[in-house]
């Protein structure tokens, strides 16, 4: 087993199919009245945030008191990083606190990477910049593998901002190592100049999303990041939502198997209609859970096995 998750390049298919199956069996816990394992208990996991979140930290939070582990939540607001400590000096005082395991989301892309070589112990990336978000990526593939049975052959479409998505980077290198066949759909404004031959060979690129829909097996829609955006990308929300939003209409022309995800948070009515988002083919609510069943899956296997 790798020593960090920076990236879902990191994994190969068989890693990446031991967390997928872990997960599984981690699951299999929520039904229990006691969901808690012992299998952590002594080691230290820190959750260090420097971008507001509110998912992946609980769903980290709760994934690594599941495993019975120290949890200490640390948040860039009211810290010393306020007054200017750098990402090294704050690494190297978790690493003379004992940290075993570090989760990390930070605005700057990169910044698991460069985490890894200040830290002894393992280090997770929870988001970094536009870059990656690994773990949302295995709790994707989870809810995929849940609710149709493989993932070897799916064909996957990736629907809107691309360009500032880190969930669509890592789902892009994680699918295709999977089997998957994965197809980026938006404006051309949002979807980087050769990102599908950097990620992957095999990725397809689309601006037309009604001509994609009949032949996928999943739609992801992905959020409108208005807060990463320095220029205007495209005319108005109206236009947006026309041209790229899901709704009923759209939804119906779907294979009757396929299904709907979307990491969150939702801009209902811009790329996801409420009708749509609270569907029976919806997977929103369901890779919520799946999340904490994953990061329990990755906290496990990172730290599991340490003496």
């Amino acid at each position: 087993m790798i020593k960090h998750l920076r990236s879902a390049a990191d994994l190969d298919a068989a890693t990446a199919t031991l967390i997928l199956d872990t997960a599984g069996e981690m699951a299999a816990l929520a039904g229990r009245e006691v969901k808690k394992l012992p299998t952590l208990r002594g080691r230290t996991v820190v959750n260090l945030f420097y971008e507001d979140s509110t998912r992946t930290r609980i769903s980290f939070e709760a994934a690594a008191k599941r495993l019975s582990a120290d949890v200490i939540n640390f948040s860039a607001k009211g810290s010393s990083v306020s007054k200017g400590e750098s990402l090294k000096d704050t690494a190297l005082t978790l690493q003379a606190m004992g940290a075993d395991a570090v989760v990390i989301r930070h605005p700057a892309s990169g910044a698991p990477h460069r985490l890894a070589a200040w830290v002894d112990g393992s280090v997770v990336n929870a988001g970094d910049g536009t870059h990656e978000h690994p773990t949302q990526a295995l709790l994707d593939a989870y809810t995929m593998r849940s609710r149709l049975g493989r993932l070897d052959g799916l064909r996957v479409a990736i629907v809107g901002d691309v360009l500032h998505s880190r969930v669509a980077r890592s789902n892009v290198l994680l699918l295709t190592t999977l089997g998957a066949q994965v197809t980026l759909v938006g404006p051309p404004t949002l979807i980087p100049v050769d990102i599908a031959a950097a990620l992957s060979p095999q990725t397809k690129v689309s601006y037309d999303l009604d001509s994609v829909l009949p032949d996928m097996d999943v739609v992801m829609m992905l959020r409108v990041q208005t807060e990463r955006m320095q220029d205007s990308y495209f005319p108005s929300s109206r236009e947006y939502s026309r041209r790229y939003g899901l709704d009923l209409a759209r939804m119906r022309k779907l294979p009757e198997h396929a299904i709907v995800m979307h990491p969150g948070p939702m801009n209902r009515g811009m790329e996801i209609t409420p009708e749509v988002a609270d569907s029976s083919r919806s997977t929103i609510v369901e890779q919520v859970a799946n999340g904490v069943s994953a990061r329990m899956a990755v906290l496990y296997l990172l730290l599991g096995g340490k003496a």
